[in-house]
C-alpha cells in the first residue's frame, strides 16, 4: 500500500510502501538508517543486516544522497525518531542512483546555493518555506472567497504604467510596445464596477535597480478592490486579512514554522486591533532617530524598519503627502496635499506589506492628475471611461505575498520565499 510520509500515523504496525529520495542517512555497524523523503515529510527508515536479505544490506550501504527509491516496510511507533514513527524495511528498490550530489549535508553559502535553486528547494527548510507559502496563498483565496469577492484576473501585458514608467519591463507586441503588468489594479477597478467586490492573484513585475532584501524584479500580488469602500473601510478589510492568514498558518503550518526556528510567539501576538497612524506621526518617529529625515519625502526600507521597532504588531500609515502617490490616488477633501492612502507597515523590520488606498472616481480630477504625472492619455482612455459611466467611490489595497512570508518565516531574504527568484542580476535557474 502505497502511503504518504504526512500520513504515516494512522499505519502503525501495517506494512506500507514510500516512494521518495534518499535525503540523509547514518550507519552503526549492522544497522543502517535511512532518512527517506517523499514531498511530505521525512521518515527514519532502519535496515537491520540481521533482518533482511544480504543484498538490500549492501545497498543500503552504498546508497547515495538523493538517489531514488521504492521501499516497503513495517511502521511502528519509535518516539525518538521524527514524527515519533520510523519504518522497518523490508524491500528496498533503487529507481536511479545519484552520483556527485552537488549540495552535501553541511552549510553552504548563498552564493554556492542560488545557481542550485533546482537542487536546493529540495532542502528541508526550503520545504517548509513552500509548504508555508501554499498555506498563505490558499488562507488569502478563502478570506476573500467567504466574503463574497470574485477573483477575476487581470491582464500581465498592459499598454500602460500603474507605478510610474520608471520600474517597466518593455515587450515587443506585434511591433508595439506594451508592459508586464506592475500591478492589476486599474484592470480590478473596471471588474469592481461589474461585480462591485473582486480580487486578482498573480505575478507582477519591477525593473526597479535595487539590491535589497526585499526587493524582487518578479513577484506576486493580491489585489482586491471593493466598490464604494471608502478608506477606514479598506484598512479595516486589510486589517482582518492579516489576522486571518497568521491564524490559518499558526493552525496548520506550525510543523514548518518549528523547522524553520520560528518564535510563535511573535506571530500569536498578532491580533486586532493594529495601531494606526498618520504619515506626520509616522515622520515624527523617523526624526527621533533620523534627524535628516524631511516632511513630504517618502519612507525607504530603513525609515520603515524605524517605524517598525515602535510597534509589535504591524502598523497602518495613512494620509501619504499626494506627491509622493500615484496619480489615481484620491485627495483628502479636508486637505488636497495629502493622499487618502495607507500602507501596512509590518513587525520586525519587514517594512511595507500592503500598500492601498481610495482611487479618485472624478473624471475632470483624474484627467487632470494623468496630465500633471506627464503620462499618455491614449492609454487610459478606458480607465477614464470609468468615471464617466457610473463612478463610484471604492479603493482597495496589494499584498506583496513574497514579503508577507518572509515576514511570518522571519526569511531574512524575499529570494528565499518563491521558488525561483528574480532579482537584479539573476534570471538563471
Amino acid at each position: 500500500m502505497h502511503i504518504a510520509i504526512e500520513n504515516i500515523a494512522h499505519y502503525e504496525g501495517k506494512e506500507v510502501t514510500i516512494k521518495g529520495w534518499l535525503y540523509n542517512k547514518r550507519s552503526s555497524g549492522k544497522v543502517h538508517f535511512l532518512l527517506i523523503r517523499d514531498g511530505t515529510g521525512i521518515i527514519q527508515s532502519v535496515v537491520s543486516r540481521d533482518e533482511i536479505d544480504d543484498k538490500i544490506f549492501e545497498i543500503a550501504d552504498t546508497i547515495t544522497q538523493e538517489s531514488s527509491l521504492i521501499i516497503t516496510g513495517l511502521v511502528r511507533k519509535d518516539t525518538r525518531a521524527a514524527g515519533g514513527h520510523e519504518l522497518v524495511i523490508k524491500t528496498l528498490q533503487v529507481i536511479q542512483m545519484t552520483q556527485d550530489y552537488p549540495i552535501t549535508p553541511k552549510e553552504h553559502s548563498i552564493e554556492f546555493l542560488l545557481p542550485l535553486r533546482h537542487l536546493w528547494l529540495r532542502s528541508k527548510k526550503q520545504v517548509a518555506i513552500m509548504r508555508i507559502r501554499h498555506e498563505i496563498i490558499k488562507a488569502c483565496r478563502d478570506f476573500f472567497d467567504d466574503r463574497g469577492f470574485i477573483n477575476a484576473d487581470t491582464p500581465i501585458l498592459t499598454p500602460a504604467s500603474v507605478e510610474g514608467t520608471t520600474t517597466l519591463f518593455p515587450v515587443d507586441y506585434y511591433g508595439d510596445t506594451v508592459y508586464l503588468t506592475q500591478s492589476g489594479q486599474l484592470y480590478n477597478e473596471a471588474t469592481a464596477a461589474a461585480l462591485a467586490k473582486v480580487y486578482c492573484f498573480g505575478p507582477t513585475f519591477r525593473a526597479e535597480k535595487s539590491k535589497t532584501r526585499r526587493h524582487l524584479t518578479e513577484f506576486w500580488m493580491l489585489e482586491p478592490e471593493v466598490a464604494y469602500l471608502e478608506l477606514d473601510g479598506i484598512i479595516d478589510l486589510a486589517e482582518d486579512m492579516t489576522v486571518y492568514i497568521i491564524e490559518q498558518v499558526l493552525k496548520r503550518k506550525k510543523e514548518e514554522l518549528k523547522i524553520l526556528e520560528r518564535d510563535i510567539t511573535k506571530l500569536e501576538g498578532i491580533k486586532k486591533p493594529f495601531p494606526r497612524i498618520t504619515y506626520k506621526k509616522a515622520v515624527e518617529i523617523v526624526r527621533k532617530k533620523n534627524r535628516a529625515f524631511k516632511h513630504g519625502d517618502d519612507f525607504g526600507a530603513p525609515h520603515e524598519t524605524i517605524i517598525s521597532e515602535s510597534f509589535d504588531k504591524p502598523v497602518f500609515v495613512h494620509h501619504y503627502p499626494a506627491h509622493i502617490k500615484a496619480f489615481y490616488m484620491k485627495r483628502d477633501p479636508k486637505d488636497d496635499s495629502l493622499s487618502l492612502s495607507v500602507d501596512m507597515i509590518g513587525p520586525e523590520g519587514y517594512g511595507e506589506l500592503i500598500g492601498g488606498g481610495q482611487r479618485e472616481d472624478d473624471y475632470d480630477t483624474l484627467l487632470k492628475r494623468i496630465k500633471e504625472h506627464n503620462l499618455a492619455e491614449e492609454p487610459y482612455k478606458w480607465y477614464l471611461d470609468l468615471r464617466k459611466f457610473g463612478t463610484f467611490p471604492h479603493g482597495g489595497f496589494g499584498l506583496g505575498l513574497e514579503r508577507t512570508i518572509a515576514w511570518i518565516c522571519k526569511i531574512s531574504h524575499v529570494r528565499e520565499t518563491i521558488s525561483f527568484p528574480r532579482t537584479l542580476g539573476r534570471i538563471y535557474p
